[in-house]
């Protein structure tokens, strides 16, 4: 069973729509005990940095969340802020991330000498699979998936990174750490490709 988390943000229903129309179960989490006997979670995000956490921190369920990705080695898909908050930290805030992947989450820099670069990056982008991992089956460099974001993210080990994308700078996308996924882009509305992302994910 796929848990959905649901600690306040996030597109919680389209993900549920998508695996719906896939037939693979799911479930929102909105407690504790709604996340013991699930083998998949995806921790949605949008917004603020700092807000998100602090969300997530009174929610009651980042405990049992550890408890199952660091001890039963559940996985786990963090989605836009969902991924950044898998770094350790965020220069949109001042609160600590959760740290499970050895990373920062930097500001792109407006640029007064190019006029095609706006912030936030929004809209739809082309991402480059890096490395082999079956989070990107069946996905090349003529996916392309729906991006909204002001931040990037920056791991400090480049073998976490599995796809990049360009905007302004080539930035990470999609990563990978053992039983720990995030993307920064949202396949909840992302036509196929972000259904084929998530498919891939529930059959891990």
């Amino acid at each position: 069973m796929i848990a959905i988390v649901d600690y306040g943000l996030g597109n919680v229903k389209a993900f549920a729509n998508v695996y719906m129309r896939l037939n693979i179960p799911v479930l929102i989490a909105k407690q504790a005990k709604d996340l013991k006997h699930v083998d998949k979670i995806i921790l949605p995000g949008v917004g603020a940095f700092d807000y998100a956490m602090e969300l997530l921190d009174k929610s009651g369920l980042r405990e049992q969340l550890e408890e199952l990705v660091f001890k039963k080695k559940v996985p786990v898909l963090g989605i836009c802020v969902g991924m950044q908050m898998l770094a350790k930290s965020s220069e949109e805030g001042e609160r600590p991330g959760l740290g499970w992947i050895d990373a920062e989450v930097r500001k792109f820099k407006e640029s007064p000498t190019e006029a095609k670069i706006r912030i936030p990056h929004m809209g739809w982008n082309n991402i480059k699979p890096t490395n082999p991992n079956k989070l990107l089956n069946g996905l090349n460099t003529e996916s392309i998936f729906y991006f909204l974001h002001s931040y990037y993210f920056k791991c400090n080990n480049l073998e976490d990174v599995i796809a990049v994308s360009d905007y302004q700078i080539e930035f990470t996308c999609a990563i990978a750490s053992g039983n720990i996924y995030g993307v920064q882009f949202h396949p909840e509305k992302s036509h196929w490709w972000g259904a084929r992302l998530l498919e891939n994910f529930a059959r891990l």
